[in-house]
Formats: structure tokens, C-alpha cells, sequence
């Protein structure tokens, strides 16, 4: 019999498509269904986690809340983006990877039956992790437009109320690539001062942003540092996925208590990543330019080739989104048609939101422009368009 707690979390789907694609053993396959990237990571970070598998201190529980050196790299890094300060001893804690640090943080901040309002679309794994920590989800819409998709303003209003305890944003966010502009941060700032609630940023994407725009962090805000708590990881800027180091930075009057769920929970981080970690963090060029550099021509050249379909353009992140249903096709269909017909692996957004249920999820992180050179050809094989 399932436990209540998970009756209305229904996966992600991405582990089913990955599955699925394994299976074939084909190398033929273009991976578009998972969050991976061929692009490698800053050359210190590799050198120094080679060095930390040979270090004693590295294989340790301690320090419960992370390696010093890690915690003073994430505030200082921080300290750039949003031009506000924090004491790495007591602001700072570092997480086994980004999601690990979000859920500890809303098991830190709701009691059950708290809402915490989400953009919709966005990961399926944050609103699961609101479910688990006993949160109710509130969706604010995100709309598609000739500029990139935009926040509803309306919806956000009518999605904040008297039990809103937390808004929980991403920017760039997962699947859609949104990025929140300034009037859209200011707008969400001033939700969280009048309904007395807590911003959580999840800001694994941070910099990986297209066309110029800039980088926006939200505790940099009026009256925002008190209220903000920053979670982020190595995972996707710098290309670490395996090494599950991720931290959350916020005002000591939080963070005692993120303390004692992190230590309920996952204990301690990963011993051997904090040194690559740390390295990336200090770098003097952690490729993160040129990263972002690959990930827009990988952009540009599906915005082109599927320039005839209902692709949803992305201003940052690792994904964009095809609204099939305006193709008369149902996502799953359409996800099964191109694994079948044309060795595409692609992910239904079901579960992703309540608007999310008609796109297809398309990852370009992974995949180089000559890899995808066929994709519209294998479309068409697959949808007979």
C-alpha cells in the first residue's frame, strides 16, 4: 500500500525515457530525454578530485557542514552575482548536490499544508520535493511569446495567499528555459515581502544564459537578502554532475535550522568532490563562457531546424519545449513515435505542471550541431510531418 505522502507524485519520467533508450543499445539514439552534457569540466576541478581520492581528509564525515575552503568559495562567488555578503561559517552549508539542499531547505521552512507557489512549467522533481516536505503546490504561469517565455503577473498574484509560506523559482528553469527579467524579480519580491514569505532560488542554471541578458540574483533586491535562500550546485555551470556537491547559502536566522534537517538527513557531502568543487569555484577560467557559447549554437540550430514546429524558444538552461499537441499529437505519442521510428529519445512533460502535459522536452546539452544535423529529417520519419 503507498504512503499518502506519495499518492500524488507521479515520477519525473525522465528515468522511464532513459531506460527505455538504454535498452536499445543503439549509439544511434539522440539523447534528448535526460539533463547530461558532453562538455567536461573546469581542468582544476578534475585535477584536484583525482588528488582528493589519495587525501585522508577528503574521506571523512567533517566538517558535517562542508569543507571551509568549498563554503568561502560559494559565498564569494555569490558575493559577485548578487553584490550582498555572507558569513560562510554560518550562511552556508554544503549539500549533497542542488536537490538535496532544496528539499532540506523546505523540510527547514513548511509545516504541512503550507503552499509554495512554482512557475508552471517547471521541474517535476521540485514540485515532488514540495509534496514530500508537506507543501501544497501553486502554479504561476509561464506564457510563451515572441520574447521568450514570460511570467503571468496575474497568475502570480492569484497564486500567493494567506498560506503561501515560500515561492520557489529557477532561472533559467527546467524544461521551459524562462528567465525571469527585472521586472519579473521585482515583481516577485514584492509577493514575498507582503505575504511574509520566503524566496527560494533555485539557481543551478544561473549563468547559463543566451543572448546577452543578464544575470539577475534575487537577494540583491531590496529587502531581499533576509528572505532569500540561494541553493545551488557544480552540476550543470561547471559541468559535475557525478560529483553531487551542491550548496545553500541564506540568513542565519534560517540556516540553524537547515543545519539540523541536513544532518537528519543526508548527514554530510560528498568527501572526494568538495576539493574539485572548490577548484571550480576558484578558477581562473571555468569554462562557463565557453559552455554557454556551445549550448546557444546547440539552441540556434534547433530554433532553425524545427523552425516550422511549435518549439517554444528557451533564453537559457539546456532545454526547449515543443507544444505537440498543436500538432494534434499527445507528447507520449509523440515521445514513443520518435524512440520507435527515429532513434530520438525525448521526454513527456506530464507531472511538470498543469499546463506542462502537452510539450515534449528536447535537451540540447548533450548532443553536438553534427550530431543533430538530421533532427528535423527524423521528425519528420517519426510524426509523417
Amino acid at each position: 500500500m503507498t504512503v499518502s505522502r506519495l499518492t500524488e507524485i507521479p515520477g519525473i519520467g525522465v528515468d522511464k525515457m532513459g531506460d527505455a533508450a538504454d535498452a536499445k543499445h543503439n549509439r544511434n539514439i539522440l539523447r534528448l530525454e535526460n539533463l547530461d552534457t558532453d562538455l567536461k569540466p573546469p581542468a582544476e576541478a578534475l585535477a584536484a578530485t583525482h588528488a582528493a581520492i589519495d587525501d585522508d581528509d577528503a574521506n571523512s564525515y567533517l566538517p558535517f557542514t562542508g569543507q571551509v575552503a568549498l563554503r568561502e568559495a560559494v559565498v564569494a562567488r555569490i558575493e559577485r552575482s548578487a553584490r550582498v555578503r555572507y558569513d560562510p561559517h554560518a550562511e552556508c552549508i554544503v549539500s549533497a548536490g542542488g536537490l538535496a539542499g532544496i528539499l532540506n531547505v523546505l523540510l527547514s521552512i513548511l509545516e504541512a499544508g503550507d503552499e509554495v507557489v512554482l512557475t508552471d512549467p517547471t521541474y517535476a522533481g521540485l514540485i515532488n520535493r514540495v509534496r514530500l516536505a508537506g507543501g501544497v503546490p501553486k502554479f504561476a504561469r509561464l506564457i510563451p511569446s515572441a520574447d521568450g517565455w514570460r511570467l503571468d503577473l496575474d497568475s502570480l498574484a492569484a497564486a500567493v495567499g494567506p498560506r503561501t509560506r515560500a515561492l520557489l523559482v529557477m532561472s533559467p528553469s527546467m524544461p521551459s528555459g524562462f528567465v525571469a527579467n527585472a521586472g519579473e524579480w521585482e515583481a516577485i519580491a514584492a509577493h514575498c515581502r507582503r505575504a511574509d514569505a520566503w524566496l527560494v532560488y533555485d539557481a543551478a542554471m544561473e549563468r547559463i544564459v543566451f543572448d546577452g541578458l543578464p544575470v539577475i540574483h534575487p537577494a540583491s533586491l531590496p529587502e531581499m537578502r533576509e528572505r532569500t535562500i540561494t541553493v545551488g550546485s557544480v552540476s550543470k555551470e561547471f559541468r559535475m554532475i557525478g560529483w553531487r556537491v551542491g550548496w545553500i547559502v541564506g540568513p542565519a536566522s534560517i540556516m540553524n535550522d537547515v543545519r539540523l534537517t541536513s544532518l537528519s538527513n543526508v548527514v554530510c557531502q560528498v568527501g572526494i568532490g568538495m576539493p574539485g568543487a572548490t577548484a571550480a569555484l576558484t578558477s581562473s577560467d571555468d569554462g562557463v563562457a565557453h559552455a554557454v557559447n556551445v549550448w546557444q549554437a546547440r539552441r540556434d540550430f534547433l530554433l532553425s531546424a524545427l523552425g516550422d514546429l511549435p518549439v517554444m524558444r528557451p533564453d537559457g538552461g539546456w532545454s526547449l519545449l515543443i507544444d505537440t499537441e498543436r500538432l494534434g499529437l499527445a507528447p507520449e505519442e509523440a515521445s514513443r513515435l520518435l524512440l520507435t521510428k527515429a532513434d530520438v529519445a525525448a521526454t513527456p512533460m506530464k507531472g511538470w505542471g498543469p499546463q506542462a502535459g502537452r510539450y515534449l522536452r528536447f535537451v540540447f546539452a548533450n548532443e553536438s550541431v553534427e550530431r543533430l544535423a538530421d533532427i528535423r529529417a527524423r521528425v519528420r520519419t517519426a510524426w509523417s510531418m
